[in-house]
């Protein structure tokens, strides 16, 4: 088995080599493949379910009893007419709340008494046709007040929000709709088949026994969908519209209309007339470049670094072991904006070292080592976040690739040793090949998460040196900014939600493309027997 794994490791060349071959045929071939073959794939697949769904839904209404095809129109008729009167009288008060939600449930009342429909209205309101705040005096018919009647402006935030929260409650109606009837072709086909149907208590019990998973997983979807799909579906809808924190203040409402594609196209719109515009379209590819150039010497420096470490500390004949792996998890038992920050009073022009190196007259000026100045060089600044980067990052893998070590075969290195191999081969063929192999898909998650990384770059340098236009305006991206830093000095800063919007989409997408195709690609995906 060694002489396989040796021999298969030396015809494809060193690791350096595999690798390089690797990232370049990620641009060349796996990118293209994912857009020529995988996604239409995808497309194709789902337009085969589809399908399949409307067929079988067809067959259903076609073959199935009575009950069953009025259980299409009214909710809980095929469990009533197979006997199962509880499910039935559930199905059945689901559909007249759903009624009742959509058709007679009143507005809510929103923020400065503004009224808000619910309902079907909520889904007009979608349309975002809002009205300003207005005021109606007595005269012409404004008697609320011996003034008149101050009608506020129509908030869109929660209009837009209550919009989607019905969507959500319709597509959950639909679901529960299709198992009212899939529930009575079950009655139907255990009728065919001589059996009973199941009641009301065998169907708990069944819930608690072989559907016991769908017990557990059905709150944990739901919880999901209203903590974390729902906003992010409505932080997507925000980068269609003119919603920003200056409307906010102006208007003291959130007032907001949809404008397409208009936000998108600022990034690529150089010299367009608001100063936001021009600040979009002339940082977001040099910020998008650092952020990828960031992400990767983040991650294989941690990676490999963490790795070489293990290997030293579980060295044979190594003494003090134990004394070692202490000292460097200790920068993971203290937090790591702590380590940060104390690293960044550091490096300050007036902090120790500078001090320190002015005192021995070895410089004359502070160095800018974290760029707080717009005249530091930035690539220093961005050198020492990525030093400073492994001080946090290595501990993890280190941690990580130990206890992978401590489980490869050690038949493996002994029969490398017979057959004359040497350690750093040894080490090019087995033990970083088995690291890579098992550690690939931490590997990925640790590159989309330095691309997302937020507290090194914000808390060491908070994204300066600054950048001036030709105007001598300051960009709110700074050198070191990523785009996740940006996205925050936009929203929270600058109150350009919509803005912020858009490179979050622009993020995901880059985040959810690099992670689907390198681990599908990946052997931890395609051959995870390998080594089992």
């Amino acid at each position: 088995m060694a002489d396989l794994v040796v021999n298969e490791r030396q015809n494809e060349g060193n690791i350096f080599k595999r690798f390089g071959r690797g990232f370049v045929r990620f641009f060349t071939k796996s990118i293209p493949h994912f857009f020529t073959k995988s996604l239409p794939g995808f497309f194709v697949n789902l337009y085969r379910r589809i399908k399949n769904f409307f067929i079988d839904f067809g067959k259903r209404f076609k073959d199935g009893s009575i009950g069953t095809k009025l259980s299409h129109f009214i909710m809980g008729s095929g469990s009533i007419y197979h006997g199962q009167y509880i499910k039935g009288f559930i199905f059945f008060a689901i559909q007249v709340l759903f009624i009742l939600y959509m058709v007679l449930c009143p507005a809510i009342i929103g923020p400065n008494g503004v009224k808000v429909p619910t309902g079907w209205k909520s889904l007009a309101n979608l349309a975002l046709q809002g009205h300003e705040s207005q005021f109606i005096p007595a005269s012409t018919g404004g008697a609320w007040t011996p003034e008149g009647t101050f009608i506020p402006a129509s908030n869109s935030f929660l209009m837009l929000l209550l919009g989607l929260v019905t969507i959500a409650i319709i597509i959950l109606y639909i679901i529960v709709w299709l198992s009212n009837i899939k529930s009575s072709y079950a009655a139907d086909t255990a009728i065919k088949e001589g059996r009973k149907p199941s009641t009301f208590v065998e169907d708990l019990k069944a819930l608690l026994d072989e559907r016991f998973h769908i017990l557990m997983l059905t709150p944990t979807c739901l919880a999901a969908l209203v903590f974390t799909l729902l906003p992010t579906i409505l932080m997507i809808c925000l980068a269609f519209t003119t919603y920003n924190d200056l409307d906010m203040q102006s208007a003291h409402t959130v007032l907001f209309h949809w404008n397409g594609f208009t936000n998108f196209a600022s990034i690529f719109s150089l010299g367009k007339a608001t100063s936001l515009g021009i600040e979009i379209s002339a940082r977001f590819f040099p910020v998008l470049g650092w952020t990828f150039i960031w992400a990767i010497f983040a991650t294989f420096t941690c990676y490999f670094g963490g790795i070489l470490l293990a290997v030293l500390i579980n060295k044979k004949g190594l003494k003090f072991k134990k004394v070692f792996r202490t000292i460097f998890i200790l920068t993971i038992a203290i937090p790591q904006f702590i380590s940060l920050l104390t690293m960044r009073n550091l490096l300050m022009s007036n902090g120790p070292i500078n001090s320190m190196l002015m005192n021995l007259h070895w410089i004359k000026e502070p160095i800018g080592f974290l760029g707080q100045k717009s005249t530091d060089n930035p690539y220093l600044a961005k050198v020492m976040v990525i030093i400073i980067n492994m001080w946090l990052g290595i501990p993890y893998t280190m941690l990580m690739t130990s206890g992978i070590l401590m489980n490869i075969p050690a038949d493996l290195y002994e029969a490398a040793r017979v057959d004359g191999t040497s350690r750093p081969k040894m080490f090019f063929k087995i033990t970083l090949p088995y690291v890579i192999f098992i550690t690939t898909p931490y590997l990925i998650s640790s590159f989309i998460g330095n691309i997302n990384s937020f507290n090194t770059i914000f808390l060491l340098t908070g994204g300066g040196p600054t950048v001036t236009s030709a105007d001598g305006v300051n960009y709110v991206a700074g050198q070191t900014d990523l785009l996740v830093t940006w996205l925050y000095k936009l929203t929270i800063d600058q109150g350009d939600y919509n803005t912020g919007a858009v490179i979050g989409i622009f993020t995901f997408i880059i985040t959810a493309t690099i992670t689907l195709i390198t681990y599908r690609r990946s052997k931890a995906y395609n051959e995870e027997d390998t080594f089992q």
